[in-house]
């Protein structure tokens, strides 16, 4: 039986993955912990949650929520920056698999408050880490982003181009984590795996994003504003593909590089045991080609209202994918027509929609 704790269950990408897991393998233990913050909507946070099996009047702080659904599924509420907590957490269960994808998410939310992203991004990681330090795990997975590309305007992005000009204090904080995560890991020999995830979207979706944001003002007949005068490009990434990677990496952890060469460092892999993996789409779209899809398949007509490129913003990003598919055999493939059409399906159920 292998023992995983996954961060962040109640939040989008965090609550599929402990469901694919929890339904797959019945003989893995799995832990999933979050803090359930009101970054957005508590509501749709605790509705995953009940999705899963875990009834919200049995939530409470650092203590343990059973799935009804899942019997080897178990939740608790933690703050990350709860260092006590957190190291007593590890020191107890001594998970063998940590994938990590708690975070105080959004670009623009960072202009307003960023000493959440410290608190959470920053403090909340080195817990994370200083757990697997005292409670040597098998695998370490975090959660990376495409916005540590930054002023990189070389398309693809490719995990063996450096990342040294962040455009947001998000995209500072997950480069931050991954050079914390190389210093554990040469450091410790903890097996690190990095992963940079492009706009992932879907069923469940984060209310704060584009496409959820469209969407509900499509449905209210509210105007939909498309940044940079709707000329952004993004490399769209359905959630089932996310998953299906992460599902392929977790028992593949990384080994040291013995080719690595110190006078010319490629950032995507290292003497230690460290890797650096994209999961994008490889295939950008025009975000106002998104609006007209989302139209389609809701059946309704929106007013946009063009805008100019917003601070902390990059006007394109793709991903190139070659590591993660010679690495695990495997490439996002879901196209945008697809995982769109099954959004909305999601959608209009959700918020029962006729």
């Amino acid at each position: 039986m292998k023992k995983i704790l996954i961060t962040g269950t109640a939040g989008f990408i965090g609550f599929h993955l402990a469901e694919r897991l929890a339904r797959q393998f019945p003989d893995y233990e799995i832990t999933g912990l979050d803090n359930i913050n009101d970054y957005y909507d508590v509501t749709l946070k605790l509705d995953r949650l009940k999705h899963s099996g875990i009834s919200n009047d049995t939530i409470s702080y650092n203590n343990y929520a059973r799935s009804t659904k899942y019997p080897n599924y178990k939740f608790i509420k933690l703050n990350l920056e709860d260092r006590e907590n957190i190291l007593s957490l590890f020191s107890k269960e001594k998970f063998q698999i940590i994938i990590h994808l708690a975070a105080q998410a959004g670009v623009r939310y960072s202009l307003k408050n960023p000493y959440t992203y410290i608190d959470s991004n920053i403090t909340g990681f080195l817990n994370i880490l200083e757990g697997c330090r005292n409670n040597l795990p098998e695998h370490l997975i975090f959660a990376s982003s495409s916005s540590v590309y930054g002023a990189n305007q070389k398309m693809p992005f490719s995990v063996h181009d450096h990342t040294d000009h962040p455009l947001s204090l998000y995209g500072a904080t997950k480069k931050s984590n991954e050079l914390m995560a190389h210093a554990y890991s040469n450091l410790f020999d903890i097996p690190c795996t990095g992963l940079r995830f492009f706009t992932v979207y879907g069923p469940w979706g984060r209310p704060d994003m584009a496409m959820f944001l469209f969407a509900m003002a499509i449905m209210e007949g509210k105007p939909i504003e498309l940044y940079n005068y709707g000329k952004m490009k993004r490399d769209f990434t359905y959630i089932d593909d996310i998953v299906e990677a992460m599902v392929r990496l977790i028992n593949k952890p990384p080994e040291k590089n013995n080719s690595w060469d110190a006078t010319d460092p490629d950032p995507s892999s290292s003497f230690c045991p460290y890797r650096i993996f994209n999961i994008g789409n490889n295939s950008p779209v025009e975000v106002s080609y998104v609006v007209e899809l989302l139209e389609k398949y809701l059946g309704k007509k929106s007013e946009k209202v063009l805008v100019p490129i917003q601070p902390g913003d990059v006007p394109a990003t793709m991903a190139d994918v070659d590591d993660l598919w010679h690495y695990v055999n495997f490439r996002p493939a879901t196209s945008i027509e697809a995982g769109i059409e099954k959004f909305i399906n999601w959608f209009k159920n959700f918020f029962k929609i006729q």
